[in-house]
């Protein structure tokens, strides 16, 4: 079982030696760059990958161009402010060292997010299971604006690999509002609106508040103190400026 490991990037300097030394175990390491203005090229080619330059078409179609470019049909996809648990590393090198092939077509693996100095627990941050080991002839990136994930053929085999995929998304507090307004918000807003969904000015109002009590209160965020609350205010404050788009993108249209 031969594992290309795709990583794709934009101005990643300071994360990508780090991914790339988390998957320093695959056959081979491709990094998929979107014309980087810093060194991120020069430090994945020094770290031991494979670079290719492509400018940017989107998540899925980016992540998708380098499952298509890799040497190797399994591919193991990774983000560049991903790591692995030395648990998940240990179940991937079991898989390698099989002597049968693979009992799966796709294996989904937990992952956990690192946020204001403690591994989040709740909140619907964990365990936030994503697909990212899988054969290509099987499965593939599913065309989407934003929170892109693989989808498999009909009647492949998905099974849940042991240990965590570490996520170290978000610096803090300013940096998560950031992301909310420059990224999160407004791909989630254009998803919706090219999924036919609709919203109106009650659903503004309301979806701040139920994406709180979703958050701090149903998928238990109370448990992880002050982050978990910061997080449900993040959750309120993405689902209101997300259905305001959301209203933008109706009215214009019209």
């Amino acid at each position: 079982m031969k594992i290309t490991a795709t990583i794709i990037t934009l101005n990643e300097a300071g994360n990508i030696r780090d991914a790339v030394q988390s998957v320093d175990w695959a056959d081979e390491i491709l990094v998929v760059d979107s014309q980087s203005t810093d060194a991120t090229r020069q430090i994945a080619e020094q770290s031991g990958a494979r670079v290719i330059v492509n400018p940017w078409p989107g998540f899925s179609k980016q992540k998708q161009f380098a499952v298509d470019a890799a040497l190797n049909d399994w591919i193991f996809s990774l983000d560049a402010d991903e790591r692995l648990s030395p648990e998940l590393r240990s179940s991937i090198d079991d898989l390698r060292r099989g002597k049968e092939s693979p009992s799966a077509d796709g294996y989904r693996v937990a992952r956990r997010a690192f946020y204001m100095g403690r591994w989040i627990t709740g909140g619907g941050w964990y365990p936030d299971y994503q697909l990212r080991l899988f054969n290509r002839r099987r499965g593939k990136w599913r065309e989407r604006v934003i929170h892109e994930s693989v989808v498999m053929d009909e009647g492949a085999r998905v099974e849940t690999l042991r240990g965590d995929l570490l996520h170290y998304s978000m610096r803090d507090p300013e940096h998560h509002r950031q992301m909310i307004d420059e990224r999160y918000a407004p791909l989630g807003a254009q998803q919706m609106y090219r999924e036919g969904k609709r919203t109106s000015r009650l659903q503004m109002m309301a979806a701040g508040p139920l994406a709180f009590l979703r958050s701090f209160v149903f998928k238990g965020g109370f448990r992880d103190g002050s982050a978990g609350l910061t997080i449900a205010k993040m959750a309120a404050y993405h689902a209101s400026l997300k259905h305001s788009k959301l209203y933008d993108l109706q009215k214009r249209s019209q």
